[in-house]
């Protein structure tokens, strides 16, 4: 039974330690993203977890930090207007699935969340065709839609 927790429960990580440590206990990586001062690996739980955690390394390969970025305050650093898809990828991690609406000429990111830790949502983020966000969108995840309205689940 103790086992079973340590597996879903990794061993804690503390700042300072070198990326083989935190690889040795995490696992690897789903992404490597290049970072401005230094690196950060990614690992995501998406499309059904509903998170994605970052682990952020100086140069010299020390972790200065480890957050779940899937979070209303992350998604608040995004700026319609301004970010673009590197400083999106950088803020919250690689997408759970990508679209795109022609008509509109949007190109549309999706990311499967638990808004404030309780309700199944799910961010869509938008960008223009030169990559820079239009606009964001918070809604209800229907994969998780229980009463059938929408035709998923619930029976």
């Amino acid at each position: 039974m103790l086992s079973a927790c340590a597996s879903l429960m990794p061993p804690p990580i503390n700042v300072g330690e070198p990326e083989a440590s935190v690889v040795a206990k995490l696992g690897r990586p789903t992404a490597r993203i290049p970072d401005n001062n230094g690196y950060l690996l990614e690992y995501s739980r998406n499309p059904w977890g509903q998170a994605i955690d970052m682990a952020r390394f100086s140069n010299d390969g020390r972790l200065i930090s480890y957050e779940q970025v899937l979070t209303t305050e992350k998604f608040a650093t995004i700026k319609p207007g301004i970010s673009t898809k590197t400083e999106v990828v950088r803020a919250i991690g690689h997408p759970s699935e990508t679209s795109y609406l022609p008509r509109l000429q949007l190109e549309v990111w999706t990311y499967p969340y638990k808004e404030n830790g309780v309700w199944n949502s799910v961010m869509h983020v938008h960008f223009n065709n030169n990559g820079i966000v239009n606009k964001m969108e918070n809604g209800p995840d229907l994969r998780f839609d229980r009463d059938g309205k929408f035709g998923f689940g619930g029976w």
